[in-house]
């Protein structure tokens, strides 16, 4: 399975995303009505758009982007080292450009890259393109997919490569990589609790080590369902 691709081509990532704003309460009054009008969808009849504000962070709409970690596998010494690079910090427009500066490097050097993440296609890469617009930064021609033929589209998803044709089908990272036996990326804290981590206890560190731990997930989880032996070695990229 997917042994037709070139591995040390692949760059897999992963998002960490937030509310905008800490609280609902701190929302423009303009925001809070849209705000009011999204959350109708989602929420249910006795719940009222403060109490799941919380929630606002998995919409670009409504959120941002704290956190890019991006790794590849590097062979050295007839080894593979799986090399990680985070962007993080509260500017989300710098680090969404230092991101977009090193995609256009890896590009460079690489041909016919493609993007990797677990359920990147419904998540991680329209989340990323949405913010850069709402930033005002031009999108980098991975992430420029308007109009593509889906053959051409650069994504590669490890939820949707597990659904093997079965629309329906939802399976989180944390089970793939339980039942495949994969060091579990979820051991300390989870995506429901980033926000909280974010803005009351402002360790943002946390959430840089969580970030890294789901992208070094998604390697490994590509690499079982090539039939290949796992990552034993992993180098951060200041």
């Amino acid at each position: 399975m997917l042994t037709h691709i070139n591995i040390k081509h692949v760059l897999f990532l992963d998002v960490e995303t937030v509310p905008q704003v800490a609280a609902y309460n701190d929302l423009p009054e303009r925001i809070k009505t849209l705000w009011e009008k999204k959350s109708t969808y989602f929420r249910k009849e006795n719940q009222t758009a403060e109490e799941v504000y919380t929630r606002a962070g998995i919409l670009a709409e409504f959120g941002k982007i704290i956190c890019i970690s991006v790794g590849f596998i590097h062979q050295k010494d007839e080894e593979k080292v799986f090399r990680v690079k985070s962007f993080y910090g509260d500017d989300e427009k710098l680090l969404l450009s230092q991101f977009c500066a090193l995609l256009q490097s890896f590009c460079t050097k690489k041909k016919n890259v493609q993007l990797c993440a677990h359920n990147g296609k419904e998540f991680d890469f329209p989340y990323i393109a949405r913010r850069l617009l709402v930033n005002g930064l031009p999108l980098p021609t991975l992430l420029d997919v308007a109009g593509s033929k889906p053959w051409d589209v650069p994504f590669l998803d490890t939820m949707e490569l597990w659904r093997f044709g079965d629309y329906k089908h939802f399976c989180s990272l944390d089970l793939l990589t339980t039942i495949l036996d994969i060091p579990t990326p979820k051991d300390d804290i989870d995506g429901s609790q980033v926000a909280a981590v974010y803005y009351e206890e402002r360790d943002l560190a946390r959430i840089v080590r969580y970030c890294e731990k789901d992208v070094q997930a998604v390697a490994q989880l590509f690499l079982r369902y090539r039939g290949e032996p796992l990552l034993q070695r992993v180098e951060h990229v200041e």
